[in-house]
């Protein structure tokens, strides 16, 4: 069974939205924290806001920049209402029952499932209780508006399975207790 593992950079007051306010905190340590959930060359389950930045991206890039040869090469699946094919290669399509269709994927033997961004999409699995890990990069901002990962409605309780400290900035490990 394959596990799907949430991914995302976070404010302390749990905004997600338009990450670009962690870019002047970017560091070597922090890219290898990134790094670890593209090593496996995990398959990429993606939202269609978040799969749309990313095909616009990381096709121009060579093979020789970090992360393109995984983010163009890996199996892309898409949850969306909206498109009817995607373009970028290796990508698939999920409409329908979509829930249903992630618990299949979940249950094949496989390579782990990666969610990067998609808050929409996070939140569901999480209230699906489809979630195995959260790994969040945790920025000393408070940005007060802005989509968040947790939605007040759903309570989720946590295990904390790793921590470290990258000159402020926390990459966080948890598994859903």
């Amino acid at each position: 069974m394959r596990k799907i593992i949430v991914t995302e950079f976070i404010s302390l007051d749990g905004v997600i939205e338009d990450p670009k306010w962690t870019f002047k905190y970017w560091n070597d340590e922090i890219a290898g924290f990134k790094a670890e959930e593209t090593s496996a060359n995990e398959d990429l389950l993606l939202g269609r806001v978040t799969y749309q930045g990313f095909a616009a991206a990381w096709p121009n890039r060579k093979d020789e920049d970090p992360g393109a040869a995984y983010f163009n090469g890996t199996r892309k699946y898409v949850v969306t209402s909206m498109l009817d094919k995607a373009e970028w290669n290796n990508s698939v399509i999920i409409k329908g029952n979509v829930m249903e269709e992630i618990t299949k994927l979940k249950q094949q033997d496989g390579p782990n499932i990666v969610v990067h961004g998609s808050a929409t999409l996070a939140q569901t699995l999480m209230q699906n209780q489809l979630v195995d890990e959260l790994r969040l990069l945790m920025y000393p901002v408070v940005l007060a508006t802005g989509k968040r990962l947790f939605n007040e409605d759903h309570p989720i309780v946590l295990k904390l399975l790793s921590s470290r400290n990258f000159s402020g900035v926390l990459g966080l490990v948890y598994a859903p207790e």
